[in-house]
């Protein structure tokens, strides 16, 4: 079974000034300030990019970005300009701030490694004693982690230290805390809506050139972003049962069970192609409860020529 899949991009557009290549997205610098980010199919778990595209999984990535920037910005103003393309969101150019603003709900993921680990203090914000798994926090907690230089773990950072190493001035930083805090609002109305608990997720912020703070890159996604189904979810919590879970945490919870979790000297297990039609469909299953929206496949017989095409003529008629 072949996939038709984007994993890398070599674009040339007209006035185009530089490109950066991340984890998942490629990020192509036209004339003085647009970017034009593309969401390749590629997967990350563990900071480690898996050799084999996942079908569709760049396209949900950045509609669900898109729709949810829409959902936002009457709280707070973000980059987008235009999504001509399912896999392309085009916007200004920014400064991005060198932290996630990771927020936290509930004790899930690394908060809960940590917490089982003993500690108590994340990013140099309390954890209660006497609590499980998945279990809510009295109020959301902001644990922010500074972004990792390429192919580097992002590192865990409290505020403190953001401040007083420069990394944000504190001024700028009570701005990045008051936006985060409302996105993750929102974010829950909206998860509630559909029958979901937003657990947990991270917000990235730029400064544009005339000095604003603006939402950047991807929201409320299922790589940024861990949901719960309601349904179900206390009986799972009295029960002392794992939660049902839409994140890409079921890919790393399949890599940790064949043995890998990014470190050193362990080999990445090999995925079928039917394990990646599994992934893709988790993927469309995941859009289809978070945007509430049927998943329309894009033409994929030819990914980047189709891309291609889009973005030029946006550039065009600008």
């Amino acid at each position: 079974m072949s996939h038709n899949t984007i994993t890398s991009t070599d674009f040339k557009f007209p006035g185009q000034t530089g490109v950066y290549k991340g984890k998942v997205r490629d990020v192509y610098a036209v004339a003085d300030n647009l970017l034009v980010m593309i969401a390749s199919d590629r997967l990350s778990a563990f900071d480690v990019v898996m050799p084999k595209g996942i079908p569709y999984k760049g396209q949900i990535l950045n509609q669900i970005a898109t729709k949810m920037m829409k959902d936002t910005e009457d709280l707070v103003p973000n980059w987008l300009e235009a999504t001509p393309d399912p896999n392309v969101a085009i916007g200004e150019k920014c400064e991005p701030f060198k932290v996630e603003m990771v927020i936290r709900g509930y004790l899930a993921g690394h908060a809960a490694r940590e917490y089982k680990s003993g500690k108590r203090m994340l990013c140099g914000v309390s954890m209660p004693e006497g609590m499980k798994e998945n279990d809510k926090f009295p109020e959301p907690i902001i644990t922010p982690a500074t972004k990792a230089e390429h192919g580097l773990h992002d590192e865990d950072i409290s505020r403190e230290d953001i401040l007083s190493k420069g990394i944000v001035s504190a001024e700028d930083y009570s701005i990045l805390e008051d936006y985060t805090r409302k996105l993750f609002q929102r974010g829950t109305e909206l998860a509630e809506e559909r029958g979901l608990i937003l657990v947990d997720t991270k917000y990235e912020f730029g400064k544009t050139d005339s000095g604003k703070i603006v939402l950047i890159d991807e929201i409320h996604t299922p790589d940024s972003s861990r949901y719960f189904y309601k349904s179900g979810y206390e009986e799972r919590q009295v029960r002392g049962e794992a939660q049902k879970q839409l994140s890409k945490e079921f890919v790393r919870q399949w890599l940790i069970s064949n043995g890998f979790q990014g470190l050193e000297g362990q080999v990445l297990p090999e995925m079928s192609d039917e394990y990646i039609e599994t992934v893709s469909d988790r993927y469309i299953e995941l859009y289809e409860n978070i945007t509430g929206e049927k998943f329309v496949k894009a033409d994929v017989s030819n990914i980047s020529k189709r891309i291609e095409a889009n973005v030029l003529a946006y550039l065009q008629a600008r």
